[in-house]
């Protein structure tokens, strides 16, 4: 305890007291207290996770105030990982054009992250893609959604894999495939239509899965496997013949960008208001 308090630069009987109001706000002990040591109560241990990341968002929050800049606004956007490539910078450079001063911050990662992210409200916005059969999000009343544009997933060959087609559009049933996890949300939109090459269980050589839709584009061009892309990720690579869309053989799904934010939120509903009129 004398050590600890020395690193917080104060005297051992007020970092004492310091713990020990903390407790009683608590209403249990934090410190396993012993006769010859002094421990973490599992409770805190068990929280520790928590606990860090509620004193990150707390020194977020001192920065953002102690640095405000009320002609300059900055918004966290939670997003999807295809969306990131397919449409943000788009979406950034529209709204700079009508808002000069917004900054944002993004925080990319796996839909269901993204969706934890928003609902903590760590996030202003969600960037997410959904389909027709999608599940309804679990958000309430106060959250308000637009749509940015739409999309297209698709079946694409790249590399050497390329001369492996046949007249007909389609390829053996055996050729490579990078693919979708299937706990993914393109992983499960996929294998809801059964859709060939998509996740492993729908192919018969699965050799790379992820959840990354870039690093799926970088694998297929190098001709790894066959994989499944957003078309707005890969309409410059079936333009200039580096990829082959196997859509009229195999398929394709339609999804849309679409947008949430609280509608308490002034900043961000300003930027629904403008991202959903902005490509009409």
């Amino acid at each position: 305890m004398t050590r600890a308090a020395a690193r917080r630069n104060i005297t051992q009987p007020a970092f004492s007291r310091r713990i020990r109001g903390f407790e009683r706000w608590l209403g249990t002990e934090i410190l396993s207290r012993h006769a010859n040591s002094v421990e973490i109560s599992p409770a805190l241990a068990a929280n520790e996770h928590e606990i860090r990341a509620l004193m990150a968002r707390i020194r977020e929050l001192r920065g953002r105030i102690s640095a405000f800049d009320p002609a300059s606004t900055t918004l966290a956007v939670a997003a999807q990982h295809a969306p990131v490539f397919s449409a943000f910078s788009e979406m950034v450079l529209h709204a700079r054009r009508r808002y000069p001063a917004v900054r944002f911050r993004l925080r990319p990662g796996n839909l269901s992250d993204c969706v934890s992210t928003f609902l903590r409200g760590d996030s202003n916005l969600l960037l997410c893609y959904v389909s027709e059969t999608s599940r309804p999000m679990p958000f309430g009343d106060t959250i308000r959604r637009e749509i940015w544009g739409e999309d297209i997933l698709l079946p694409v060959i790249g590399g050497p894999l390329r001369y492996t087609l046949r007249d007909d559009g389609s390829v053996p049933a055996d050729t490579p495939a990078v693919v979708y996890p299937e706990n993914s949300y393109l992983g499960e939109l996929l294998q809801a239509s059964e859709r060939s090459f998509a996740t492993s269980s729908l192919s018969n050589n699965a050799v790379c899965e992820t959840a990354l839709s870039s690093g799926i584009r970088e694998l297929v061009l190098q001709g790894v496997g066959v994989g499944w892309l957003p078309f707005s990720m890969a309409f410059r690579e079936i333009e200039s013949g580096q990829m082959i869309s196997m859509a009229g053989r195999y398929g394709q799904e339609h999804v849309k960008t679409a947008l949430y934010g609280d509608t308490r939120d002034e900043m961000a509903c300003a930027l629904l208001d403008l991202w959903s009129t902005g490509r009409r």
